[in-house]
């Protein structure tokens, strides 16, 4: 071996930059590279090799590489996946197709259902029926199922998708389905609901099974090329996959199951953004995670990012909930809109400016970049407002041409519109910021909380520019910019736990609670999530959560409600009760009396144990920074340019500050400081951004 092993990395691909934090010996090196959409390794290996350079250390070094990846959400957002064929319960090819009831737009006349993945002439059915307690009341057609089967494998599919109804609560006729198809052609990817998602509502279980299918091959043949890729380069690392509830898993059960990838890359965010919480003693934080294509908002209460066990994808229809594709898998919550840095601004029917979703991504990139992009973007506008360092950018790796910026503002929206071409920009930066300002608000109240009791955290490249601009419409009093902002999500990789969850569905009333088939069902599942923790986690006690889907009787959807992992006996329904209630007061104010209560999922989580966290006692502004030099930026509060002050990250010590107007630089992204807050150097190199006069400034 070269060096020392030991060394970590870990590895985020966005739509715009892959980023890349690699740590070693307590050290931590962090480098951006653009995303190479054609072959995503390559831009991995490179980042690699510019962090391993930096960090002095050799590729044999390192021991994991652990990552996230936008290609599920991706394949599943622009419908490149494999050829499928969908297996069903006759009387249910159209499930999919149907929905629910819900229109997420109720005046829109010409209302138009997001496709769904596999067209009718893909879909088959049998003949079977399993009833919502587990009995058989149709036994299998075998010699009916292994006709179609026959038909599905003669019909040269790349995948199939097997989803009978409550499969959940019983799926041996999915695993005789899943046995006949292996049999027929043993290479032939297929995944079967009762393992994939075990949950009840069968639209969301079909699409779950049927998403998972659809995108298998592509990412299980791009996983064995990165592993094959890094162990011909000298990194032979084991790899680790982050999964969409906030933990590692392993490559193999990543490739057999990636709709849990779904928000790999986001939730590595979230687990950054937690740690940072922890560690300065902040009970409500508001994660905000910018990047070059996304925007993602997530709460975290009590150093712990909210999750769930469902949530949609692709939605179709100005974000709106309803209009995607509902997926159950565990998860961590959040609202993700289309608001980066490469999110392109238009003029609408109205001549108004609109921003995003649309991004120009890293091919061709921004007009600045000078690869070809035309369409002005907000980082082009954030450039043109003095906000961007032209010669700085990405470390200096990317030179910007503010020239082209301009141009592309000045022909695309400032003419058209009749203004002039620093309005346009102003426009945009003040567009982007209201809509994410918007997704926050409206996530924090479909929760229940109010946004302006909550502390920022921002990182992801283009959240410090935009983070006391965000807390200015908020009306929030403080942010936080951890170190490494710029690569959060990869460095939150490097902290998250290996942890699985496992899922059931299982119906109980809680007046006639069967405490024998409940710890049966609560047993298994902690064998399952064990299986697959050991092998990659570190020696120690795993810890164990436990978490029932509980509602009043008649409702429509349950809520999350944490309960302690143990042995159930009987009379212990009356402390079930009063931990839904708790948690049913702490959502809607208020509990419903004379309705029983219900419990239709449960699920065991199993992960090894959390890195302690030294707690960090915040830091008053006691002496000024040394300021570089004078820039004009523009100041959106103020509508006009003012001169501001630029520090460098690394000369902002602890308990030195900056007043605003201040920009904080560094290679991966800048600070904004406007006129009305304060930056100040913490001990564990964050900047605490106060409003001036704050007791904490």
């Amino acid at each position: 071996m070269g060096s020392e092993a030991g060394a970590r990395v870990g590895v985020d691909i966005g739509g715009t930059f892959t980023d890349v934090a690699l740590e070693f010996r307590g050290a931590l090196s962090t480098c951006k590279v653009l995303t190479d959409y054609a072959n995503p390794e390559d831009a991995i290996l490179k980042g690699i090799v510019r962090a391993t350079s930096q960090a002095g250390i050799e590729l044999d070094a390192i021991e994991h590489v652990i990552h996230g990846t936008t290609l599920v959400t991706n394949a599943l957002i622009e419908r490149r996946g494999a050829r499928t064929a969908f297996v069903t319960t006759e009387g249910f090819r159209d499930v999919v197709e149907m929905r629910s009831e819900n229109r997420f737009e109720q005046y829109d006349l010409n209302i138009a259902l997001p496709k769904p993945l596999v067209p009718r002439r893909d879909r088959f059915t049998v003949s079977e029926r399993i009833g919502a307690d587990g009995s058989v009341l149709l036994k299998l057609n075998e010699e009916e199922a292994t006709a179609i089967c026959h038909e599905i494998v003669a019909g040269g599919y790349d995948a199939v998708a097997v989803g009978f109804l409550h499969a959940y609560a019983n799926g041996a006729h999915e695993r005789t389905i899943e046995g006949i198809l292996k049999r027929l052609a043993p290479e032939l990817s297929v995944s079967i609901s009762s393992v994939v998602s075990p949950q009840m509502r069968e639209f969301e279980r079909f699409n779950t099974v049927i998403a998972n299918a659809y995108v298998r091959p592509r990412v299980s043949s791009y996983l064995k090329r990165l592993v094959h890729r890094l162990g011909e380069a000298g990194v032979n690392a084991k790899v680790f996959m982050m999964h969409s509830g906030g933990g590692l898993i392993d490559v193999e059960t990543s490739a057999a199951q990636p709709v849990r990838l779904l928000e790999s890359g986001p939730a590595g965010g979230a687990i950054f953004a937690a740690g940072y919480a922890r560690a300065h003693g902040i009970s409500r934080a508001l994660s905000f995670d910018m990047g070059g294509t996304t925007a993602k908002i997530c709460l975290i209460e009590e150093g712990s990012p909210k999750t769930a066990n469902s949530f949609e994808v692709a939605r179709t229809y100005r974000f709106k909930k309803g209009s995607g594709m509902p997926v159950s898998t565990p998860v961590v919550e959040m609202v993700e809109i289309g608001a980066g840095g490469g999110s392109i601004a238009s003029l609408d029917s109205m001549g108004r400016i609109q921003v995003g979703p649309r991004s120009a991504a890293s091919e061709p990139g921004p007009a600045c970049y000078q690869r070809g992009g035309d369409e002005p973007t907000v980082t082009d506008a954030n450039l043109v407002l003095g906000r961007l360092d032209p010669d700085m950018f990405a470390g200096g790796d990317i030179p910007l041409s503010t020239k082209l910026a301009e141009l592309a503002i000045e022909s695309r929206l400032a003419k058209p519109a009749g203004v002039g071409g620093i309005d346009a920009a102003f426009g945009i930066t003040e567009i982007v910021d209201e809509n994410m300002a918007n997704a926050a608000r409206a996530h924090t109240v479909e929760n229940g909380r109010d946004v302006a009791a909550f502390t920022m955290i921002a990182f992801g490249g283009g959240a410090p520019l935009h983070a006391c601009r965000q807390c200015e419409k908020l009306g929030i009093s403080a942010a936080l910019i951890p170190p490494g902002a710029g690569v959060g999500s990869a460095i939150g990789f490097l902290r998250a736990p290996f942890s699985y969850e496992a899922t059931r569905g299982a119906f109980q009333r809680l007046a006639s609670l069967d405490v024998d088939r409940v710890n049966a069902l609560l047993d298994e599942l902690e064998e399952e999530a064990r299986t697959f923790v050991t092998d990659g986690a570190s020696p120690g006690e795993l810890d164990l959560s436990l978490v029932a889907s509980m509602r009043y009787s008649g409702q429509g959807w349950e809520i999350p409600v944490k309960l302690s992992k143990r042995r159930f006996v009987e009379g212990d329904a009356d402390a079930v009760t009063e931990a839904f209630e708790t948690a049913y007061r702490r959502l809607f104010g208020r509990t419903i009396d004379g309705l029983g209560i219900e419990i239709t999922n449960w699920s065991v989580k199993v992960a090894s144990p959390a890195s302690p966290v030294a707690r960090i006692a915040a830091e008053a502004g006691t002496a000024d920074a040394p300021i570089r030099r004078k820039r004009w930026i523009y100041d959106a509060a103020l509508r006009r340019s003012v001169e501001a002050s630029e520090v460098h990250r690394s000369e902002l010590l602890p308990g030195t500050r900056v007043l605003g107007p201040a920009i904080v630089v560094e290679d991966e992204t800048s600070t904004i400081v406007t006129d009305s807050f304060q930056a100040v150097g913490q001990r564990d190199g964050s900047i605490l951004l106060t409003r001036k006069g704050n007791a904490n400034g």
